[in-house]
């Protein structure tokens, strides 16, 4: 069966169109702040992107209404890496990057949510651009192709096989009949509670562009600033709160809020990812937070507390927002950081990581080895809330789980061939592939992703991608089958 090519130009039409429509709010900033040289390339850049995603989409014919699988995932992927190509190009045009590589880097870091960033002094940049970098994470976050899906009907095209490939394993149907409607609901959400967060920003003292990005960054979990010391520069124990808060909030699945629409709030307390999730994310920051105390990392337990606690939500939720420098930290604080960077945030949220729902099945694959041991001739099921694990789900789990781990230790070896530290290299790829963003040492606190060569930012942006559509829709294109027309 060979891929239907119209049907994955007219929908990448309309993604260079959405693309270009979103460029707009960041020139109309520029044009508030005076900044109109700022504005003018931007307007340059959006009339020719609208022209020519408009033009596609009017000559293109679709032989068929509907995405198949393999197309849905070939749509998917095409459309991120597509976004991220005109997403780079403010960036090139304003000089805010040397080149094309950083550009595109600058570009995917934000799409992706990582919040990675080759700008060594971003205080410099131009409001309008500070904007674009914020704008970009915040339509990553809940998945640009989440709210293209609410739009494709109108082009005639069904996006329940784009929705398979953005977001693996999990089923938008479930929350409305239409899938469209499932889509809708969720940047409802999405929309109001990045508002809220602007409000509480604001509350606490922030100005008014200050409060915008910093609720874009903590609803998308990206993380990205206007300041070089990120939430640090506020100082402010109320800012940091509102931030995890609200990061917090982005990172559990954003079904169970549509449970608590509908009035099922027993669904969403005892729902086994949340519970886990909030265990281990206040496990992860009270032990920091011992650590820190008892080796006279910070003078009080109140103090331990706030940073261990705010800094094991910022990971975690794979933000990656920095209230302060732990590279300092005592080694132990420093692991339990990159182990709950690895674990990441829940299933349908906008955090990135493994995610709390496959560590769950893969310590109950476990016990169920460990149990098999002892008695061979049982039958015993995976059940994960009560409910029995199909043998399709369990295989899509390792399958998972061993793609990571070969594609981690992989890309450990291609950036150990840049010479740096061990701590480095390492964090640097789980802080890629995870979309956290920061990582230790030198790509640590407020530290900058320029030092990479060429082909190393090329391929950490590959991670990133990676990372955001769960590996799989990445790994599907490499395999032969995939390209195959007789299957």
């Amino acid at each position: 069966m060979s891929l239907n090519f119209p049907v994955i130009i007219k929908t990448l039409s309309f993604v260079t169109i959405l693309v270009g429509v979103a460029m707009i709010p960041s020139a109309l900033v520029s044009v508030f702040y005076a900044e109109y040289d700022v504005a003018v390339l931007f307007f340059m850049i959006i009339v020719p992107v609208l022209a020519i995603g408009m033009a596609l989409s009017v000559r293109i014919r679709a032989t068929a209404s509907r995405l198949r699988i393999r197309e849905g995932y070939l749509a998917v992927a095409l459309s991120w890496l597509l976004a991220s190509l005109i997403g780079c190009l403010p960036y090139l045009a304003t000089g805010t990057t040397d080149g094309f590589i950083d550009a595109f880097f600058e570009a995917v870091s934000g799409f992706t949510t990582t919040g990675a960033s080759i700008v060594t002094n971003v205080e410099i940049l131009p409001k309008g651009i500070l904007f674009w970098r914020s704008f970009c994470q915040w339509l990553g976050g809940m998945g640009i192709l989440v709210f293209a899906i609410s739009i494709l009907p109108a082009l005639g095209i069904g996006g329940q096989n784009m929705a398979k490939a953005e977001t693996p394993g999990i089923s938008l149907s479930k929350m409305a009949p239409r899938m469209t409607d499932s889509a809708k609901i969720l940047y409802i959400i999405y929309i109001v509670f990045s508002l809220a967060a602007g409000i509480l920003f604001k509350l606490g003292g922030l100005g008014f562009f200050d409060s915008v990005i910093a609720a874009l960054g903590s609803m998308s979990s990206g993380g990205l600033s206007n300041y070089n010391e990120g939430i640090s520069h506020f100082n402010s124990g109320y800012v940091e709160f509102v931030a995890s808060f609200f990061t917090v909030l982005a990172c559990i699945n954003f079904t169970l809020y549509y449970n608590i629409i509908q009035g099922k709030w027993k669904q969403f307390f005892s729902n086994s990812e949340l519970r886990t999730f909030l265990i281990i994310l206040a496990g992860g920051g009270l032990f920091i937070a011992a650590n820190l105390w008892l080796t006279g990392s910070y003078d009080s337990i109140g103090e331990s507390l706030r940073y261990g606690l705010f800094q094991s939500t910022a990971f975690i939720t794979t933000t990656g927002h920095f209230s302060a420098n732990y590279n300092l930290w005592p080694a132990f604080s420093k692991a339990m950081l990159l182990l709950l960077m690895l674990i990441g945030a829940s299933s349908a949220s906008t955090g990135g990581g493994i995610k709390v729902i496959r560590i769950i099945a893969l310590f109950k694959l476990i016990q169920k080895g460990i149990y098999m041991r002892l008695h061979p001739s049982a039958v015993v099921p995976v059940k994960i809330q009560g409910k029995i694990i199909s043998s399709e789900t369990v295989s899509g789990i390792t399958s998972f789980l061993s793609l990571y781990a070969f594609v981690f230790v992989l890309s450990v070896l291609v950036l150990s061939l840049e010479n740096l530290d061990f701590l480095t290299t390492f964090s640097t790829v789980v802080a890629t592939l995870n979309n956290v963003g920061p990582g230790m040492e030198i790509v640590g606190p407020g530290g900058s992703f320029a030092l990479f060569s060429g082909f190393s930012k090329l391929y950490l942006c590959f991670l990133m991608l990676m990372g955001r559509l769960e590996l799989l829709t990445i790994a599907l294109l490499f395999t032969p089958s995939f390209w195959n027309p007789d299957r």
